[in-house]
């Protein structure tokens, strides 16, 4: 089997870069793990983009200027990022729904609520299938083969050029595919337990895989033995706060839990362990989840009251509900007396003010710690309610570093002829840890635009 352009991965940033080729004229073939019916990776649980803008449009109010994106992006990051390439993604977001659109990708008007993302996100109409369904259509028009249920075993590379991969799929004979040029966008290693517990231990058995079981890093760590040259932690991932009763694998955004800042959190010991008002939920949601994974079995409580209800979209789960605070312990496993003691010298901490879930609001605690700096309320009206927490992860940052051409750079510090790389596998060169609501498909479908156009100028 031979083509121009062989795709590895089957998402957003795969698509990406797949129509992107076709536009230029190449041949192109996607090679998607999954079955048919799963496939999209990651981005079949999406439902938006980050982006910057101007102008106020039907789908996104006010502006969100390159600056104020990028300011964003190094906050949450911890400043630890490829400058050159987040401001070449943030500049380059603005021309993605124009494009998606002509992919057949359509939008709906921004949700309000906890994620506060009316004025710097846009998002798709139907979620992250009916984006992923539509790429699909689009490819099939355009003339791209997909071959699902193939999985990658190796990649034959000389130096720093791909020649060959081998593709096993499903009641079929293991093929071996050369192409012109490849491009890897087929994910990182978060689907996969074992390499988890090589840096987390036994800890990794609590862990949550909020999207596909098919990321278990195969392609990434062949690439990694071939000379191709690291990028970002190894022990570092976007995880978020889920709720713990969600699958082990696929429960997807509907189990994330949005409630923490309008309660308390506290470990299994009864304590809180992290400042639950910090910032706006879209530029912190993504600690919780390591914060967890450092917790006593890795497990937490997002503890409210009737008060709290309504300011938040919850999990797919119903709270665990008691009209007193011991009952609740008990339902929960927690001491009661611990319990009630963090509850009680948290009320006391809250200092009055004028609770505001649309802005960083003065409601405060004071002399507690940890801190909570904002939308602080008293705990004190019955039923209260608990949501259990589970460490839920979404990525890995460990990756393949490229350059603002998405093409791979080698070990040596050479670049590659023929290969590039989009997606959740090249993370880590512009996250390190943090992340910002919406930008995972923003980083996708950039690179993947540019992925595939320089991969077919580099055939002509």
């Amino acid at each position: 089997m031979e083509t121009d352009v062989l795709v590895i991965g089957g998402g957003n940033a795969a698509l990406s870069a797949a129509l992107s080729a076709r536009e230029q004229g190449a041949e192109v073939l996607i090679v998607e793990r999954a079955p048919k019916f799963y496939r999209g990776g990651n981005s079949r649980h999406t439902r938006d983009f980050r982006i910057m803008h101007t102008h106020e449009n039907e789908y996104m109010i006010d502006t969100y200027p390159e600056e104020e994106f990028l300011e964003d992006l190094t906050r949450v990051a911890g400043g630890e990022i490829n400058q050159h390439l987040a401001r070449l993604i943030v500049r380059q977001s603005e021309q993605l729904p124009e494009w998606l659109s002509r992919q057949g990708i359509r939008w709906q008007p921004a949700l309000s609520g906890t994620l506060h993302l009316a004025r710097t996100n846009i998002f798709q109409l139907g979620g992250g299938k009916a984006m992923m369904n539509s790429y699909y259509q689009s490819a099939r028009e355009k003339g791209i083969e997909v071959w699902y249920d193939s999985m990658v075993e190796d990649l034959t590379i000389d130096g720093a050029v791909f020649q060959a991969a081998k593709v096993r799929t499903k009641n079929a004979p293991t093929t071996m595919v050369k192409a012109k040029t490849v491009i890897i966008a087929s994910g990182g290693f978060e689907a996969n337990i074992e390499w988890h517990r090589r840096y987390w231990g036994a800890a990794a058995d609590n862990f949550v895989i909020r999207g596909t079981p098919y990321n278990q890093g195969n392609v990434l760590e062949i690439l990694l033995r071939n000379g191709v040259s690291q990028v970002g932690e190894p022990n570092s991932f976007h995880a978020v706060a889920v709720d713990g009763r969600a699958p082990t694998f696929d429960g997807g955004i509907v189990t994330r839990l949005d409630s923490v800042p309008f309660g308390i959190v506290v470990n299994k010991d009864g304590r809180r362990f992290y400042d639950e008002g910090e910032d706006f939920w879209p530029k912190r949601y993504a600690i919780w989840g390591g914060l967890i994974a450092r917790q006593p079995e890795q497990v937490a409580y997002s503890i409210i009251d009737r008060k709290a209800l309504g300011n938040f979209m919850p999990s797919v789960f119903e709270p665990i509900s008691a009209n007193t605070i011991p009952e609740l312990a008990e339902k929960i496993g927690i001491d009661g007396n611990i319990l009630g003691e963090t509850i009680e010298s948290f009320n006391k901490a809250v200092r009055p003010g004028n609770f505001n879930p649309s802005e960083l609001d003065n409601c405060r605690t004071e002399g507690l710690t940890p801190q909570k700096s904002h939308w602080a309320v008293q705990i004190d009206d019955a039923p209260f309610y608990a949501y259990p927490l589970k460490t839920g992860i979404t990525f890995t940052y460990l990756g393949v570093e490229v350059n603002e051409q998405a093409r791979i750079k080698m070990e040596n510090g050479q670049l590659a002829d023929n290969m590039f790389a989009t997606g959740e596998i090249v993370a880590g060169n512009v996250l390190r840890r943090g992340y910002l609501a919406g930008f995972g498909l923003t980083m996708g479908a950039v690179l993947g635009r540019i992925a595939g156009r320089e991969a077919a100028n580099a055939i002509k």
